[in-house]
C-alpha cells in the first residue's frame, strides 16, 4: 500500500512553534514528532511506500526521516518550489502514483484505521474518499429565520451538526487526469468539480479519536492527552 503525506505547509497558525520547525516535527510527549507517529502508523496498517511533499523547511523533513527504513517503508520525497494548495503536489507525481492511494496531511493526530480507509476507497469505485468527522456547533444566541421584514421562525441557541473532513483521503490516480501539473489545486476545488460533474464522492465516516493539530491551542491539548492515549496511537509502544 502506498501513501502520500502532505508536509509542505508553513504552519502559520502555529506559530511560534512552526518558527524554526516545520509543522509535522513538532514535539508530541516526550519522545515523538507528529509525522513520526503517523508514519509508525502507517507502517503498522502495512503501508509500505510513501512520499513525502516537502516545502516549507522541508530538507529539516528529509534529515529526520531519511529514506523510511527505521520505520520498514520506502519513503521519498516530492519538493514543492511554490505552493501548490492540498491536491496540487499530487499532480506532479503522477506518473508514480498507483491507481489507489491514500493522501493525509502530516499534522493529523488519529486512531483511524488508514488501511481500512483505502480498502473501502477501492471496493467502492469512487473518485475520491474523504475520512469525515461529525461536530456540533452551540450557538449562543436566538436564531431568528425572516422572510422580508417579518419574523417567521425561532430556536433559542440552537445547535448544529456536521461533518467536517479529517484530511485523510482515498483518491484515485485517474481523478487527476484532467489538471495540469504544475498549478495549484486545492481540495475544495477538486471536491466542487466532482461534485459539479456529478462524479460524488465517497465518506468514510469515523467517531474515535481525532485532532487536527493546526492552532496552538490544539497542540497544547494533544500533548496533555498524548500519555493516556499513547497505547491507544501507537499500538505495540
Amino acid at each position: 500500500m502506498y501513501a502520500v503525506i502532505l508536509a509542505g505547509g508553513k504552519g502559520v497558525r502555529l506559530r511560534p512553534y512552526t518558527t524554526a520547525l516545520p509543522k509535522p516535527l513538532v514535539p508530541i510527549g516526550d519522545e515523538h514528532a507528529i509525522l513520526e507517529i503517523v508514519l509508525r502508523q502507517l507502517s503498522t496498517a502495512g503501508f509500505t511506500r510513501c512520499t513525502i511533499a516537502i516545502g516549507h523547511l522541508g530538507e529539516i523533513i528529509r534529515a529526520y526521516v531519511g529514506d523510511g527504513s527505521q520505520w520498514g517503508m520506502s519513503i521519498d520525497y516530492a519538493t514543492e518550489e511554490s505552493p501548490l494548495g492540498t491536491m496540487g503536489p499530487l499532480l506532479n507525481l503522477r506518473d508514480r502514483l498507483p491507481e489507489h492511494f491514500l493522501v493525509m496531511n502530516g499534522d493529523v493526530l488519529t486512531d483511524l484505521d488508514y488501511a481500512d480507509v483505502l480498502r473501502c476507497h477501492e471496493e467502492s469505485g469512487a473518485p475520491l474518499t474523504i475520512a469525515t468527522y461529525p461536530r456540533k456547533v452551540h450557538i449562543d444566541f436566538g436564531v431568528l429565520t425572516t422572510d422580508a421584514s417579518r419574523v417567521v421562525g425561532f430556536t433559542e441557541k440552537p445547535s448544529m451538526d456536521y461533518h467536517v473532513s479529517m484530511g485523510v483521503y482515498g483518491l484515485s490516480r485517474s481523478t487527476l487526469d484532467h489538471y495540469t501539473p504544475g498549478l495549484p489545486l486545492g481540495f475544495d476545488e477538486l471536491v466542487l468539480d466532482l461534485l459539479d460533474g456529478q462524479n460524488l464522492p465517497q465518506s468514510y465516516a469515523f467517531d474515535g479519536y481525532w485532532l487536527d493539530i493546526g492552532r496552538p491551542d490544539d497542540y497544547d491539548r494533544a500533548n496533555a492527552e498524548f500519555t493516556s492515549r499513547k497505547s491507544l496511537l501507537l499500538k505495540g509502544a
